[in-house]
C-alpha cells in the first residue's frame, strides 16, 4: 500500500505534501485498537458510497470503526495534524451521495457506537449513541410506553446519526414532525478532537445561539455526533388506515387540501400514483386497484380513529374518490402501510435503477408538481413513478431507467434536474428529507441565493477551517 496516499482537500488553506498511508494508519494505531481499522481494499471498497445514483466516490485510505467517543476524538486529532479528510458514515442509506468517500480519506464509520445508553419515561428523552438504528430504539422506547415518532422508509437499516445527519423524515411526519424537532441536544466531536456538548435534557431551554439545530442536517459537515438526548412522546393508540382511490391526481390533491384545511391532523397522509400503485403490484402480488390513478392512505391514531376515518372519507368523497376502503383492523391497516413502504423497492425493480428526487412543495401546490412530472416523463420518454408524503407536500418523483444505456441515464439526469427546478418555480425546496449532499449540492446555490450561500460557507469554516470533514458535499 505504499503507492497509496491520502491527500488534502484542493480547499483547504493549507498545502502539506500529501501524507503516506502507512504513515496515517501507524498514527491511527496509538490510540486505535487493531480491529477498529479496514486497510483491506476490497472491504474499503464497500464503504465509498451511499444509495444515490449519479454521485461520484473515491477510494478511502482506511475505514475506522470506532467504539468510543475518545476513539473518535483520536481519529479527528489525527486528521487535523496530518491534514486527511474525513468522511462520516452512518448506515449508508442515504439518497443524496452525502456520505460518499473521497480519494485518500479516513471513513469514519459509527455503526459500532450503538448503544441507547439511557430511556426516561419522566424526562420523556433518550439518550443514544448515533449507530443505533432507528427501529431499535423505536422498539425499546415502546416498551417503556413510549414513542419515537421519526421513521424514514428505511427505519429498519439506518441509523440515528444519519437521521441527524440528513434531518431526515418519514411517514408521520405530518403529525409529529422531522428529526429536527426531536433533538434536544448533542455531543459533537469537533475537526481538531475537541468535545463540544449543545443543547440540554430538559423540555425548554433558549441559552445561547442554538447550535443543536445548527448540526442536524449538517451532513457531517461541521462536527461528528457521538451521542444524542431525543425527545419522547408516549405511545399513541395504534392507528387505522383508510385508502382512497382517484380518477385523476388532481382529484386526489384537491382531497389532501379539503383534509387539511377543515383542521384534522392525521398521523399518516401518503400518496402513491398509478405507475407506483402498479409497481407494487408487480413486485409484491399486494392487491392494490390498478385502475386507480392516485391512491391516497389516511391513518389516525386517535382515541376513536373509525370516527376520524368517516369523516375523512366524506371528504375524499366529495373531492371525486371513485372509493373509499376504511380498514377495519390494526392488521389490515399495517398491509397497505406495508405496500407504501415497498413503494421505492418497487419502482427500483421497474428498470434496475432508480433516481429518487425529493421535491417538496407547499400543499397547496402539489397538483402542479403532479402534472409537471407527468410532462417531464412524456417529455424524456421515461417512466416515473409519485410517492409522496403528501400530508407535507414532500414528493419523491422517482425516475426509473436502465443505467447501462448512456442515452436514457442522460435523460434519466435531465429529467432530475427539470423535476427540481419546477418544485422551486411553484414555491418549494429542492429536498425536504434526503439532502443535498453531492447530488443536488449545485442546486443548493439556486435555492439559497449568494448572501445565504455566503453566510453557510463562513459557518463551514468556523467549525472546519481546514476543509476536512466531508470535503465536497453542500458547497
Amino acid at each position: 500500500m505504499d503507492d497509496l496516499v491520502a491527500t488534502v482537500p484542493a480547499s483547504s488553506s493549507a498545502s502539506p505534501a500529501p501524507v503516506a498511508t502507512d504513515d496515517l494508519l501507524a498514527e491511527l494505531r496509538t490510540g486505535l485498537p487493531a480491529e477498529a481499522l479496514i486497510t483491506d481494499p476490497d472491504i474499503t471498497a464497500s464503504y465509498a458510497n451511499d444509495m444515490a445514483s449519479f454521485c461520484e466516490a473515491g477510494s478511502p485510505a482506511v475505514v475506522v470503526l470506532p467504539r468510543t467517543v475518545e476513539q473518535v476524538q483520536h481519529v479527528m486529532r489525527t486528521a487535523t495534524a496530518l491534514r486527511v479528510p474525513v468522511v462520516p458514515q452512518g448506515a449508508r442509506t442515504g439518497l443524496s451521495g452525502a456520505a460518499n468517500a473521497s480519494d485518500g480519506c479516513i471513513v469514519l464509520s459509527l455503526v459500532k457506537m450503538d448503544k441507547i445508553l439511557e430511556i426516561s419515561p419522566v424526562d420523556r428523552i433518550a439518550v443514544v449513541e448515533p449507530g443505533v438504528v432507528n427501529a431499535v430504539l423505536s422498539r425499546a422506547v415502546n416498551e417503556h410506553g413510549l414513542y419515537y415518532p421519526p421513521d424514514p422508509s428505511s427505519w429498519e437499516t439506518c441509523t440515528i446519526g444519519g437521521n441527524i445527519g440528513t434531518a431526515s423524515g418519514g411517514l408521520c411526519c405530518v403529525k409529529y414532525g422531522v428529526t429536527a424537532e426531536y433533538v434536544l441536544g448533542l455531543d459533537v466531536v469537533l475537526a481538531d478532537g475537541r468535545l463540544l456538548t449543545t443543547g440540554r435534557r430538559t423540555a425548554k431551554g433558549v441559552a445561547g445561539y442554538d447550535l443543536t439545530r445548527l448540526f442536524v442536517g449538517s451532513e457531517g459537515s461541521l462536527g461528528i455526533v457521538v451521542k444524542a438526548v431525543l425527545a419522547l412522546k408516549p405511545a399513541p393508540p395504534q392507528q387505522l388506515v383508510l385508502a382512497a382511490e382517484f380518477a385523476s391526481a388532481a382529484a386526489a390533491c384537491d382531497a389532501i387540501c379539503r383534509i387539511m384545511e377543515r383542521g384534522h391532523t392525521p398521523s399518516l397522509l401518503e400518496l402513491m400514483d398509478r405507475t407506483t400503485v402498479r409497481a407494487v403490484n408487480s413486485l409484491a402480488n399486494m392487491g392494490l386497484p390498478e385502475t386507480t390513478e392516485a391512491l391516497l392512505l389516511c391513518a389516525f391514531d386517535t382515541a376513536d380513529p373509525a370516527a376520524d376515518l368517516a369523516a375523512v372519507g366524506e371528504l375524499c368523497t366529495a373531492a371525486g374518490a371513485t372509493e373509499v376502503v376504511p380498514a377495519d383492523d390494526p392488521a389490515e391497516s399495517e398491509m397497505l402501510l406495508q405496500a407504501r413502504r415497498l413503494a421505492l423497492v418497487a419502482l427500483e425493480a421497474v428498470k434496475g435503477t432508480t433516481m429518487i428526487d425529493d421535491v417538496c412543495v407547499p400543499r397547496s401546490r402539489l397538483a402542479e408538481v403532479l402534472d409537471g412530472i407527468d410532462r417531464i416523463a412524456v417529455k424524456y420518454d421515461l417512466t416515473i413513478g409519485v410517492c409522496a408524503h403528501a400530508g407535507d407536500g414532500n414528493t419523491h418523483p422517482t425516475v426509473c431507467f436502465d443505467a447501462s444505456d448512456p442515452d436514457e441515464s442522460r435523460r434519466a439526469r435531465e429529467s432530475f434536474d427539470e423535476i427540481m427546478a419546477l418544485g422551486l418555480e411553484l414555491g418549494g425546496t429542492i429536498t425536504g428529507e434526503h439532502g443535498v449532499g453531492v447530488l443536488k449540492k449545485e442546486w443548493l446555490s439556486r435555492e439559497l441565493g449568494p448572501v445565504g450561500m455566503e453566510l453557510q460557507r463562513g459557518i463551514k469554516k468556523t467549525f472546519d477551517p481546514l476543509d476536512l470533514l466531508n470535503p465536497g458535499k453542500l458547497f
